[in-house]
């Protein structure tokens, strides 16, 4: 709950998708697919954009969308990459879809713990000895 936006019940939502599949998450992107907010090429003609991923567990994409909305509201900094993209041409809705990603990219990095670094050489191993 230390990240910012991130309530009880949005922490819980998040924590809920992954303690029921914990071995569906190898990596962010397998997270993205979970919480349906990895993107999905919908390309005609010479339009190129993307939408959302209708899949995934609908509690944890709102948890995400309702952290994306409220620092939409109030931090600064977010405050700033919306003005841009708009400047850019884009609509709310595809800027959302863009917070959302790096939301849930934030997130698994808090909740998936890491792994201590692995010796790589030969002599690493002989010095951990």
């Amino acid at each position: 709950m230390a990240v910012k936006g991130l309530g009880a019940e949005t922490a819980a939502a998040l924590l809920v998708a992954v303690g029921d599949n914990p071995g569906c998450l190898r990596s962010e992107s397998a997270f993205a697919h979970l919480c349906g907010v990895a993107p999905i090429p919908t390309s005609s003609g010479k339009t190129s954009r993307r939408r959302l991923n209708r899949g995934g567990d609908r509690r944890t994409n709102h948890a995400l969308y309702m952290v994306a909305v409220s620092r939409m509201a109030w931090e600064p900094r977010i405050r700033a990459y919306v003005a841009r993209r708009t400047a850019e041409g884009k609509t709310k809705t595809e800027i959302i879809r863009c917070l959302k990603r790096h939301i849930a990219r934030e997130v698994y990095g808090l909740l998936i713990p890491r792994t201590p670094a692995q010796p790589t050489s030969r002599q690493d191993l002989t010095t951990a000895a």
